[in-house]
């Protein structure tokens, strides 16, 4: 069985939904740290030609509470946010279609974060026809005082992997060997260049999965959903191991 175990991102870029489609079950991280620095609020889109940042203002709070003990600010307009959004790309072939998907999550009426970017996820998913089943991480029954790949492997062992993908970021933070050691085989998803059209100007790659749905029916991003790699691991002696890359096509 496939595994994948990610950070709840904010309508993220489409790698973290090739990621969610390549495996048998994708976890999210509820009990891990909220960081400014990260993609759990906030995303890419296209305005004027260059990429801008949207995102979900958050109430102010201790810096230490993890995602899921952290709210939305009461002072959240999500008509403000349709607002932006839809001056960006009302010209867009797929507006409608991306702009109602667009709606259906930001008018969440939901003040956890946590919450909030899960249904962000699973609105998606379900628009994107992916089947994988989504689980919360607090809810599997691993020690919580682990951390980094202890984590992963504490979660993988429990659900029973035989298999786990990591995005391909974080090729330097997990060990072939220690994976191999747990009979689990380690792979990194690396998303193929993705390119369509952006109001005829020099495309911006990588913005939020709305960019993807303004431009290009569901149907096409359903295949984009294919556009990848999975590359095993190359252990610490640097000595590449044989089959190191699975070509998927849809």
């Amino acid at each position: 069985m496939k595994v994948a175990i990610m950070q709840p991102y904010f309508l993220p870029y489409i790698g973290y939904f090739q990621l969610i489609g390549a495996v048998d079950r994708f976890v999210v991280y509820d009990n891990i740290k909220y960081t400014k620095k990260g993609w759990f609020n906030r995303n890419r889109f296209l305005l004027n030609g260059s990429d801008a940042l949207f995102s979900i203002p958050l109430k102010r709070d201790a810096d230490s509470l993890d995602v899921r003990d952290r709210e939305v600010s009461s002072d959240y307009d999500p008509v403000k946010l349709a607002a932006q959004l839809k001056g960006a790309y009302v010209r867009a072939p797929f507006f409608e279609q991306g702009f109602n998907l667009v709606s259906a999550v930001i008018d969440a009426d939901e003040p956890n974060l946590f919450k909030f970017i899960k249904r962000s996820i699973d609105v998606v998913v379900d628009r994107l026809g992916i089947a994988t089943r989504i689980d919360v991480s607090s809810s599997i029954d691993v020690d919580p005082s682990l951390k980094g790949q202890s984590r992963v492997l504490a979660i993988c062992e429990s659900l029973g992997a035989t298999t786990y993908v990591n995005a391909i970021g974080g090729v330097d933070l997990y060990s072939h060997e220690d994976f191999a050691a747990r009979g689990i085989d380690l792979r990194f998803l690396r998303s193929r260049p993705i390119e369509y059209g952006q109001f005829g100007a020099p495309f911006v790659p990588w913005l939020s999965i709305v960019d993807l749905l303004m431009f290009n029916s569901v149907a096409e991003v359903r295949d984009m959903l294919t556009e990848y790699d999975l590359i095993q691991a190359v252990p610490a002696n640097g000595v590449a191991m044989p089959d190191t890359v699975q070509q998927v096509s849809g």
